[in-house]
């Protein structure tokens, strides 16, 4: 089931599950937007019409993938050929942008498809269109003619300073992305760094596909008893995740064993990825991936990853279950829905409405999946004066409905749609000029802030209250088991901080100065040093640390943005969650820019004040400060 929102702006949300006859809500009617998640649609027939995925006609077939990157690659000669033939001034920006929008159209729609779809054709094609593209941007970021055309605007003091400060900004980050790729090597260094480039995107891909891999082992090797809670193959059984929610003890030990035993293809995969972008950051003359990797973001260097990770101590986690169980009566997803329409339009000023996607757009009609969201298309000021729309996708994966009861949400999935959503509207809100900066495109340590901002609402009972209703009798959730549910998570949360320090640490020492040691050893002595579980022999969890690919030498930006957000939580949120000259200042300070401006100058404009690495490392202690006093005196009762 499918439902598009516009927010002068399309967002896609995809949900999965089974057919139901009827679903009843016996206390109101819901809204359109809660009817979209909670009610069955009534099916369109449309005989006569069929689209491509998105809406892009080519896309109706795995072939499309080929005839669109062909076009894109077309467009790409063209307007290098018009770069470099017209004088350097803002059209030159333009231009470049122009290059950008062309290759990422292909690229992102592309990059989502190839984990999305469920037709292996149209993930194969996608795939392909995804290395094709890769390789351009590759090639076009060593261009030297394309370099001079940059080189001359940036050179030229009178034009440059008649251009607006996001023209500015998008011009310097065009240059930054030459440099970083060795545009000032001579030509045999070039071809080089494009070929390192190239042979990244190869192990970049094997290393993700290879990490969600699961491993076989013989089923005699497992009690029986335990054998029903794994998938079997033959005389095989497949264990493809730690099952750390199975209270069976021997479950959890077997899984973790299996699971993240050696695969010496994979470790082999990981020790050449890692040597090639320390060669790639060498040879454009950086000390290190981590330097090349932190160049522009908030951090700005490894030593302030290090201070941010210095306050990392032995902490103690006193565990107290909460049943989620209890909850999920009062959070339908359909309601949750509501909830964040509420809320936004409060905020923000903005709500959403429903809208029927035409057949062919999706490339189904029950997909989930829950874990982030794509930017499809981004935002831009088009030529002609009009604005080129945002499409962004969150895959949700989500329980199915009953029979006679909607989809009912856990609050951690509760607490992650919002999260989800919080990195949705920054892509949907932001009106920059120029899609190489919209939305998320910014820097790394500042994209999540949003979101993680958005998981301060879901957990306070003031911006609950407006939403969370049992689907059957409408009783709101009782204000003690919100309050119940945040210090359940404070409560853990010191546990989980030192985790995500153990994380990033890791991955800094990973692309830092090369070690003589196996990755195994490097994270068996990370593990010791900063995280309170021991390491377990014949074990490689690297290999199953995908963020890796994406995140390389920036996975600290989970930490710095959660400082961030709680900064802003704390000063601007707290007193009033609903405050809508607050929530205006947000849009305008930090939403509406996407990487057009420098992010610490939009925390600044939020918060009205620099902060430094301390104030971020205090923000980070202050958020494990539960209150066990009321924490246990709920417990009890």
């Amino acid at each position: 089931r499918r439902a598009m929102f516009t927010c002068t702006s399309r967002l896609l949300s995809a949900v999965r599950h089974t057919e139901v006859r009827h679903i009843l809500r016996n206390v109101t009617t819901w809204s359109p937007v809660g009817a979209a998640f909670n009610v069955r649609p009534q099916r369109r027939v449309e005989l006569w019409e069929k689209n491509g995925l998105f809406g892009v006609p080519e896309l109706s077939s795995p072939g499309g993938f080929e005839v669109t990157s062909e076009r894109a690659l077309k467009e790409t000669e063209q307007l290098v050929d018009t770069v470099c033939k017209n004088p350097p001034g803002a059209s030159t920006v333009q231009a470049f942008d122009q290059l950008s929008d062309s290759l990422c159209k292909v690229a992102d729609l592309a990059d989502f498809i190839k984990v999305a779809h469920p037709d292996p054709a149209f993930r194969e094609a996608a795939e392909k269109a995804c290395l094709k593209i890769g390789t351009m941007v590759e090639k076009l970021n060593t261009n030297v003619d394309l370099c001079k055309c940059l080189k001359d605007l940036l050179d030229n003091k009178e034009v440059m300073a008649a251009l607006d400060p996001e023209t500015r900004r998008v011009a310097e980050l065009f240059m930054f992305d030459f440099e970083i790729s060795g545009i000032h090597l001579d030509e045999k260094k070039r071809r080089k760094a494009v070929n390192l480039h190239v042979k990244l995107l190869d192990l970049n891909n094997e290393f993700l596909v290879g990490s969600h891999l699961p491993n076989k082992i013989e089923k005699r090797a497992l009690p029986e008893h335990i054998r029903h809670h794994f998938s079997l193959d033959g005389n095989y059984i497949q264990i493809g995740g730690l099952h750390a929610e199975s209270s069976d003890e021997l479950v959890r030990e077997a899984a973790y064993k299996i699971f993240l035993y050696p695969n010496q293809n994979l470790m082999k995969c990981l020790d050449e990825l890692l040597s090639c972008r320390d060669k790639l950051a060498k040879l454009v003359g950086y000390e290190s991936f981590a330097h090349r990797a932190l160049k522009g973001t908030m951090a700005k260097t490894p030593g302030e990853v290090t201070i941010l990770a210095s306050f990392a101590t032995t902490l103690c986690c006193f565990m107290y279950n909460i049943e989620p169980s209890l909850y999920s009566p009062y959070l339908s997803l359909g309601s949750c829905m509501e909830g964040l329409n509420s809320l936004f339009s409060q905020l923000l000023g903005v709500s959403f409405q429903t809208e029927q996607p035409k057949i062919g757009e999706v490339w189904s009609e029950d997909v989930r999946k829950l874990d982030c969201h794509f930017t499809i298309r981004g935002g831009r000021r088009m030529q002609n004066g009009e604005y080129q729309l945002p499409v962004v996708v969150l895959m949700l994966n989500l329980p199915h409905p009953g029979q006679s009861a909607p989809t009912l949400l856990t609050p951690g999935m509760m607490e992650n749609l919002f999260h989800e959503m919080g990195h949705a509207m920054h892509s949907m809100l932001g009106r920059t000029r120029y899609q190489h900066v919209t939305g998320t495109r910014c820097s790394t340590d500042f994209a999540e802030v949003p979101s993680i901002l958005m998981e301060y609402f879901a957990t306070d009972y003031r911006v609950v209250n407006q939403f969370a209703r049992h689907y059957q009798t409408g009783q709101p959730l009782p204000e003690n088991m919100v309050t119940r549910l945040c210090e359940s998570k404070k409560v853990c949360g010191a546990a989980d901080t030192q985790l995500q320090i153990f994380y990033a640490v890791l991955d800094q020492v990973y692309h830092g100065k090369p070690q003589n040691r196996s990755t195994t050893e490097i994270l068996k002595k990370m593990q010791e040093k900063f995280y309170g579980l021991p390491y377990v022999p014949n074990t490689a969890w690297q290999l199953r640390f995908s963020h890796l690919v994406g995140y390389g030498a920036k996975y600290y930006s989970y930490l710095m943005s959660r400082a961030v957000a709680s900064m802003v939580w704390r000063q601007c949120f707290f007193r009033n969650p609903l405050d809508r000259e607050m929530g205006e200042r947000y849009r305008r300070e930090m939403l509406a820019h996407g990487g057009g401006k420098e992010p610490m100058l939009m925390v600044q404009g939020m918060l009205q004040k620099q902060p430094t690495i301390e104030d971020f490392v205090d923000a980070l202690v202050s958020e494990l400060n539960p209150d066990f006093e009321t924490f246990f005196m709920d417990s009890e009762g």
